[in-house]
């Protein structure tokens, strides 16, 4: 199932896509918390979302908002999690948070839930005053299940699905406060979407190829299972102190090819376009404004 949240004419909705069309399951106020209460088992949301005469209108009709437009809490993030892409952030003068160039162990930190937006949101890079807004598509992880002190074998049994995500930066303020805290929880940086696909549709997550592409240029493509600290490593070591909670977003780390890595770094512009594909994820497509 691909999970959504979408505007539709004046209504603000709920429900999933099937096909070409995308189901409304849930419409008014309670549509903004409505995946995450289909995610953390309420039983009146799932039995609604199972209603066989639901309304459906075609994907072209819609405009779709991040999954979970109001998260329940910041979206937790995980640096330098290629080996490649270790290699390119550290030796371009912007990692001062670190000495290693490949971590020992997993770099946590965390983007506000004000940074999340949509697919087709503008990115307010206008924000950054420092003009150094840089790109990073990533797999993010929703979890699914309450856990603490969660094994790697059991992990993947807390996933409730997968997400694309755009890990948007300033490279500057992620520089000049010595933490990625400020420089990556801008508001709009974090775009999210199309849609949350269930860990059921999408099987071996090892197996899924993200590509970023700028204004049609493709800079970055890697595989799942090229990550240092993979899915459940990351699970894992989160849970090992602190309890995740269901609808919980993990952005598992970006590629090599983000705008720091070239000489002179390609910083963003207003207008540029911003387009991370992962596959049975969707394409995430946002421009910079």
């Amino acid at each position: 199932m691909k999970l959504i949240t979408f505007e539709t004419g004046q209504e603000t909705a709920a429900g999933y896509v099937d096909g070409s069309d995308a189901v409304i399951c849930v419409t008014g106020p309670e549509a903004l918390h409505a995946v995450l209460a289909f995610i953390e088992g309420d039983a009146r949301t799932r039995a609604a979302w199972q209603d066989a005469g639901a309304r459906r209108v075609p994907l072209t009709d819609i405009r779709l908002l991040a999954p979970m437009p109001e998260p329940r809490r910041d979206v937790f993030c995980v640096g330098k999690n290629y080996y490649a892409h270790a290699a390119e952030f550290f030796g371009s003068g912007f990692d001062s948070s670190a000495k290693e160039e490949v971590p020992s162990h997993p770099v946590i930190f965390t983007k506000a839930t004000t940074s999340v937006c949509g697919p087709g949101t503008v990115v307010k890079g206008s924000l950054d005053h420092t003009g150094s807004v840089d790109y990073e598509g990533e797999l993010g992880v929703v979890i699914g299940k309450r856990c603490f002190n969660v094994s790697k074998d059991s992990a993947l049994d807390h996933v409730f699905g997968y997400v694309t995500i755009n890990d948007v930066t300033s490279r500057e303020l992620q520089k000049r406060h010595n933490q990625w805290v400020i420089g990556k929880g801008i508001d709009t940086f974090c775009p999210i979407g199309p849609w949350i696909a269930t860990a059921d549709e999408v099987g071996d997550v090892t197996a899924l190829e993200l590509v970023t592409e700028i204004n049609g240029e493709e800079r970055q493509r890697a595989k799942v299972a090229d990550l240092i600290f993979d899915v459940p490593t990351l699970i894992e070591t989160m849970s090992r102190t602190m309890t995740l909670l269901p609808g919980d977003i993990i952005a598992t780390g970006t590629p090599v090819g983000v705008g720091i890595g070239f000489t002179p770094p390609k910083y963003l512009q207003a207008g540029d376009r911003m387009r991370v594909t992962i596959t049975g994820l969707g394409t995430l497509e946002n421009e910079i404004g």
